[in-house]
């Protein structure tokens, strides 16, 4: 199946109104046996972004890398190579679509460490509302496990004070410290019933697609017997420019934006976050 096939109007129309979408069977067992190689390689050879969280008494841990496509083939063919890219930009509705980063996520089986709602393109180097992050399992994802999405919340024009999640994982790297006087970030998982909770049972090949600006949390509460490993990539599209954040940035992209000659206001580019897919002008 095709993309044009694969992204129908109708996910496009439930990206737009909802901000998050799944689409099943998107990426082939290929695809899948490259990635958990990758993310071997990963675990083994982490950049000096990578880290382990949330370390429990039982040795249960999650290990997080990012921007790994750099010395990870397997990310790079999958970024440069998938149908990742285009996939982002007919759901975007944008006219081209750039690279930003990839980011792991693997948990031991049986953590129990929910990630607090919060949103993505606040903590970010850039800033706009065209931008998506695609989640994708490697292994089967129970609904009790998965990631869980405020359905219209990427529309919400209410900024909040984000989580800090530096002093959740105890690594200064993740600090990100947003000023008090903003407002509170809603209790969401007090009040569920208030919202619309979106959230997906996975298996590998299946791929969520959300605005980095919807509300979102979960991934953890794993059964015993049951590990997570998510390979995600997140892409830019025609409204993002670089923003240097006050406040920080997580992962602060600053300094290598900087050297490749990146300063706030620019529109996204350079080969470090590559243009990988344009949609074709229409016919006359």
């Amino acid at each position: 199946m095709g993309v044009a096939e694969l992204v129908t109007d109708d996910l496009v129309a439930a990206y737009s109104r909802d901000g998050a979408v799944c689409l099943r069977q998107a990426f082939g067992p290929e695809w899948i046996a490259k990635l958990a190689a990758g993310i071997e390689c990963n675990i083994a050879e982490p950049s000096d972004r990578g880290r382990f969280w949330d370390r429990d008494a039982d040795g249960r841990t999650t290990f997080y890398d990012s921007q790994s496509w750099l010395h990870i083939p397997e990310y790079r063919d999958f970024a440069f190579r998938s149908d990742m890219a285009e996939i982002a930009g007919r759901l975007m509705e944008v006219e081209a679509v750039n690279f930003f980063f990839d980011a792991v996520f693997v948990r031991s089986a049986g953590t129990q460490f929910r990630t607090p709602f919060h949103q993505d393109e606040p903590y970010w180097s850039v800033e706009g509302f065209d931008t998506c992050s695609a989640w994708m399992p490697l292994v089967p994802v129970e609904r009790a496990s998965t990631l869980e999405f405020v359905a219209g919340s990427h529309r919400w024009t209410q900024k909040f004070r984000q989580e800090n999640f530096g002093a959740l994982t105890g690594d200064d790297r993740d600090r990100v410290e947003f000023d008090d006087d903003v407002v509170p970030f809603p209790d969401i998982e007090g009040n569920r019933d208030d919202y619309e909770v979106l959230g997906w049972a996975m298996e590998p090949g299946d791929v969520v697609v959300f605005n980095a600006r919807i509300v979102h949390g979960g991934s953890g509460n794993l059964a015993p017997d049951r590990e997570l490993k998510v390979f995600n990539t997140q892409w830019l599209g025609d409204d993002v420019r670089v923003l240097f954040r006050p406040e920080g940035m997580d992962p602060d992209n600053s300094a290598v934006m900087t050297e490749v000659g990146l300063s706030s206001g620019d529109r996204i580019g350079t080969d470090l976050y590559p243009e990988l897919w344009r949609r074709e002008p229409a016919n006359a």
